[in-house]
């Protein structure tokens, strides 16, 4: 009897401790899978809370001339009902009216410098800032780099200002918490949390996308609030939301730190400089990995080089294909724009490519940044690719648009067939045909010749003032 009461005891011991293991899993405390899984956030909210300001803008928007409504009417300046909207509206509407918007910001020194985004200031007359204990003051831009979406604004304040740390974006791993803190709808030092769902996201919002990607819950009005790991440092700046409600479902999008912490200096003398290379590149494709005779689909092709510029004077030639800029791995033809983008002008930086299968290393001068004309894509090919292709006369340059005064053009393209499905269209000049080049139409017909049904044929193009690769595969 004695012994079942002892057993019973161990028993009532055994199931109080997994009843106490299971119960720290599922509050968070800490387990051997998730050792530092928080229990909490509070402590880490308490800390950075007082950092994190409101931002409300205005700006002032002028009302329509005439019949003041904020469209057009069918009718333009005939319609019949103009002055039957001007005599029972037009003193309704105010010829001026005062848009205005929310976001976040978080203190990043004590000399009142804000960091957030710069769709929340940008083309605003009025900036107020709101700090934790409800004091509002009036705010100024200092600089803004709408590529990056990031803004430094400034406050004077009699208050003793408290920063953020600045932590490492580059440290930070998929999976790890994090915790936003900002003003979604206006509601003030909202806290969530969440983790790191995915790193280097590019989502097209800007020229240089390299977000970090989280599930804890951004809204409008979160835009320029800190995203904090769990030591409590900023290691992103939320920005972007995917959304088809206008609320957050889960994927949202913050401005790696790392990259703020490059551009400051310059965000506080007002004005951003841009590292520039001076190649046009594209995007590796199956096709183009096997044209090309490269092991894998990484890196970014140069589809042309600015003469006298930066990549040119090193000795960088079109076809290149660039594994590694500054020491950094060019995962995809994205990473590259915003390596180079981020470097300061005037460093020398080493830069490793692929050139026929072999692998060179260039010194590059990295210059400042110039605003170029967007370049375009295209190819040509033969009528039975669906395509026509003739020499270059005064009559077809002038038809087309073109300077060049020789060469092969584009004049006709099928609709559905492989010259279009590749993307060639009418105008386009064809330099190269498997990086051979093609002078004449004789010599063009001859190179077509040699390929079959099921044939990928690589085509350099020149569109405007680029050139492009483009791989058509021929289908009869």
């Amino acid at each position: 009897m004695r012994q079942k009461h002892q057993l019973g005891i161990l028993v009532l011991a055994v199931l109080f401790v997994f009843t106490g293991l299971m119960s720290q899993q599922v509050y968070g405390q800490g387990s051997d899978i998730l050792p530092h899984a928080p229990g909490s956030f509070a402590a880490l909210v308490k800390k950075a809370k007082d950092s994190v300001v409101n931002i409300s803008t205005v700006k002032v928007v002028k009302g329509h001339r005439g019949i003041p409504f904020p469209f057009e009417t069918p009718f333009g300046q005939n319609d019949p009902f103009k002055d039957f909207f001007k005599r029972f509206f037009g003193n309704q509407l105010p010829k001026k009216f005062r848009q205005r918007s929310l976001g976040s910001g978080f203190i990043i020194d004590k000399d009142g410098y804000i960091l957030t985004n710069n769709h929340v200031v940008e083309g605003t007359d009025e900036i107020k800032v709101k700090l934790a204990d409800d004091t509002e003051l009036d705010a100024k831009i200092v600089g803004k780099d709408p590529k990056s979406d990031l803004a430094l604004i400034k406050i004077k304040s009699n208050h003793s200002l408290k920063p953020l740390p600045l932590g490492d974006s580059d440290n930070i791993e998929v999976g790890d918490w994090v915790v936003a803190i900002g003003n979604p709808f206006g509601l003030g030092n909202t806290v969530t949390a969440g983790i790191v769902s995915a790193k280097y996201r590019h989502i097209g919002a800007r020229s240089y996308d390299n977000f970090i990607q989280t599930d804890a819950p951004i809204n409008p009005g979160n835009s320029g609030g800190p995203l904090l790991n769990t030591a409590g440092e900023v290691i992103g700046i939320n920005t972007a939301i995917y959304t088809q409600t206008g609320g957050s479902i889960g994927i949202g999008f913050a401005v790696p730190i790392n990259i703020a912490k490059k551009l400051l200096p310059q965000l506080k003398k007002g004005k951003v400089e841009r590292g520039w290379l001076g190649v046009m590149i594209q995007k590796i494709t199956p096709e183009l990995k096997a044209k090309l005779n490269l092991k894998t689909e990484h890196g970014a092709l140069v589809a042309d080089v600015t003469p006298g510029g930066p990549a040119a004077k090193a000795g960088i030639k079109r076809g290149d294909v660039i594994v590694k800029y500054d020491g950094k791995p060019i995962r995809e033809m994205n990473d590259l724009p915003y390596l180079v983008g981020t470097t300061p002008v005037g460093k020398v930086v080493e830069v490793e490519v692929i050139r026929k299968g072999q692998r060179k290393v260039f010194q590059v001068k990295i210059e400042k940044m110039r605003e170029q004309q967007m370049a375009e894509a295209a190819s040509g090919a033969k009528p039975s690719l669906g395509m026509t292709v003739e020499e270059l006369t005064p009559q077809l340059a002038s038809q087309f648009g073109l300077k060049e005064k020789s060469g092969l053009v584009v004049v006709d393209v099928e609709s559905g067939s492989p010259a279009q499905d590749a993307g060639i269209q009418p105008g386009d000049l064809i330099l190269e045909i498997d990086q051979e080049p093609v002078r004449g139409i004789e010599s063009f017909n001859k190179k077509l010749s040699k390929y079959k049904k099921g044939d990928v044929i690589l085509f350099l193009i020149k569109r405007g003032v680029s050139t492009l690769y483009l791989t058509l595969k021929v289908w009869e």
